[in-house]
């Protein structure tokens, strides 16, 4: 069977399992719709809360820019791995004992104030839609490649698919949704990374074959080659890092900040029936996450390896297949600088940005003109770091089924984490702006409306954000890990280890880090991109890492406005004392 048709085949049938579930899963009260009706069983709910946390970025983009980056994109492995231990630890059991099932709940109920709430939804709107930019942008790359649709259908496509599921089966139809999307994407994941280490190294666990002598009898580790290959054609060793200290520390802190800050993560711990079950279901899901994670370094190393030996020094006519399918949709190009038809593949940018096409042009050497080649280096190659995940298979010359397993393992990874912030996103509005807030006597069944209505407003905004995206599809979710380390955090740890926090600290520490984060963001990748280097970063910090210093900003704000205000209400210290208590411990006694 051609590949294609068995692309078409394994997405399609695993669609019609996500919207079959959707329909047998269908909420039908508030309950349901926001956290599943409070019953999941904590093994199901690690692997629902798995698939809700490795997004398109774990699984497209964590990968490719570890094989760009090498030993300094191990900050994504280590910060978002480090940051899930962080909210397991940390914030779980006591938000799950507290009750209240949403952040901004927790924060309007401990503060005290419907102005700290409302703060809250802003801060958790932020992020959500900074953080569902990079999904949508990632169902657009999976289906603009393997289904050979333009990438704007492709992300109207993706936002058909979860409007039908997340609007229909709220959270419980999103949770049993997501398990079925963690065992497509988890395969999807694995199975060619054991294929490619069987292959180079004759080992068939990915982890050990990173540190592997290749097959070929020479003796040589695979990152003894890579890091050879790489320093012979103008790049830095793949195991040595560029990065300083000061950035390196920083960026990993605000993933990991960030991660225990996040509201559609924390939300998947009021699904299960009690606080201990928390627990369990944040163990439980460690357990599915360090499967891909333990495994990525190796896929990266691999993607890199083939990926060089594939392109650097090839005629472009006996370019392989996967070159000239990639290149169809822009996410990979080669402009013939030198006139002679060779791909030369060296340090630097290939191009001005991405590469721009002349539409119907093609060039004396066979390749499609492009318009804004960069003249002041030698290479020719543009490619787009989210496809290397994908294109892996077909780099390693897989079987067809290989190729069609990843495709639908990219759009389970993309569009179980869009889902699950979307519903975040509309429980917000309707749960904690209208009903809490605002119209406190609106009835069940006009909140649940108002919740369908506001996850369908947020799905065309989603998609906006998909097909006019700032960044990497990493490095967009790395800016959302930014903004909930600056914002949210604070806020939820203080609300739960201070006693002393007070409404007026919490909201100006909220707004305060918000606000610097966000603007220190924006300069550098919006408003001035070609001041971004790290000449001039504040202390050397780059935007990515930036959410460290606005959470310490917070912080620092809050403690300080707390203590020049009224103290809270002697039942809020009762309720963080309550929250702080596991439930049914005694009184201690002396030996």
């Amino acid at each position: 069977m051609a590949t294609q048709t068995l692309i078409y085949l394994f997405v399609g049938l695993s669609f019609a399992l996500y919207i079959g579930i959707a329909i047998w899963s269908r909420a039908a009260s508030t309950s349901e719709f926001y956290v599943a009706g409070g019953g999941v069983n904590p093994v199901v709910n690690g692997m629902a809360t798995a698939a809700d946390w490795m997004s398109a970025a774990s699984f497209l983009s964590m990968a490719g820019l570890i094989a760009f980056m090498g030993y300094d994109g191990s900050v994504y492995l280590m910060g978002w791995t480090g940051g899930y231990v962080m909210l397991a630890l940390l914030l779980a059991p006591y938000l799950r004992k507290f009750g209240q099932f949403t952040v901004p709940d927790f924060i309007g109920t401990r503060y005290y104030s419907n102005v700290a709430r409302t703060v809250a939804v802003v801060c958790l709107i932020f992020i959500s839609f900074t953080y569902i930019a990079g999904q949508m942008r990632g169902v657009g790359i999976v289906f603009s490649r393997f289904l050979e649709v333009d990438v704007t259908l492709g992300v109207i496509i993706g936002m058909g698919i979860v409007f039908f599921y997340a609007v229909l089966g709220g959270m419980k139809g999103i949770t049993y949704t997501q398990v079925a999307q963690y065992c497509v994407l988890i395969f999807a994941y694995l199975v060619p990374a054991i294929f490619i280490s069987l292959l180079a190294t004759g080992n068939p666990v990915p982890q050990l074959g990173l540190g592997s002598d290749l097959a070929d009898g020479s003796g040589t580790s695979v990152l003894q080659k890579l890091d050879s290959s790489l320093v012979e054609m103008g790049f830095p060793a793949y195991t040595d890092g560029s990065k300083s200290m000061v950035d390196v520390s920083c960026i990993t802190a605000a993933l990991m900040i960030g991660t225990a800050g996040l509201p559609h993560v924390i939300v998947r711990f009021f699904t299960v029936p009690k606080a201990s079950d928390a627990r369990k279901s944040a163990g439980w899901a460690l357990v599915f996450i360090a499967l891909l994670y333990t495994t990525a370094p190796a896929v990266s190393a691999f993607a890199r390896l083939n990926f060089n030996e594939s392109v650097s020094d090839t005629r472009y006519a006996e370019t392989p297949d996967w070159f000239r399918n990639w290149e169809a949709n822009g996410l990979i190009a080669w402009r013939d600088k030198n006139g002679d038809g060779v791909m030369q593949y060296e340090a630097g940018d290939a191009f001005e940005g991405a590469p721009e096409y002349t539409p119907g042009g093609i060039g004396v050497s066979g390749e499609r003109l492009l318009d804004n080649a960069a003249t002041d280096n030698a290479n020719e190659v543009y490619v787009d770091r989210d496809i290397m995940v994908l294109a892996n298979p077909e780099i390693a010359n897989l079987p067809g089924w290989v190729i069609a397993l990843v495709a639908a393992g990219g759009l389970a990874a993309a569009l179980s984490t869009a889902a699950g912030l979307l519903l975040v996103i509309s429980t917000a509005v309707s749960h904690d702006l209208l009903k809490s807030t605002f119209r406190p006597q609106i009835s069940e069944k006009g909140e649940l409306l108002a919740a369908r209505v506001a996850a369908t407003a947020a799905i065309v905004v989603a998609g906006i954000l998909g097909i006019y995206p700032p960044g990497w599809v990493a490095q967009v979710v790395a800016f959302a890990f930014g903004l909930a380390a600056a914002s949210l955090f604070p806020a939820i740890f203080m609300g739960i280890f201070s006693t002393r926090m007070n409404r007026e600290g919490a909201i100006a520490g909220m707004v305060t880090g918000l606000a610097f984060t966000f603007l220190y963001i924006a300069w550098f990748k919006l408003w001035a991109p070609e001041l971004n280097t790290a000449e001039h970063w504040l202390f050397g910090i780059s935007p990515e890492g930036i959410g460290v210093v606005g959470m310490l900003l917070n912080f620092a704000v809050a403690i300080t406005v707390a203590r020049l205000t009224a103290p809270p209400p002697p039942e809020v210290d009762a309720l963080v004392e309550n929250i702080r208590v596991p439930r049914g411990a005694g009184t201690a006694h002396a030996h």
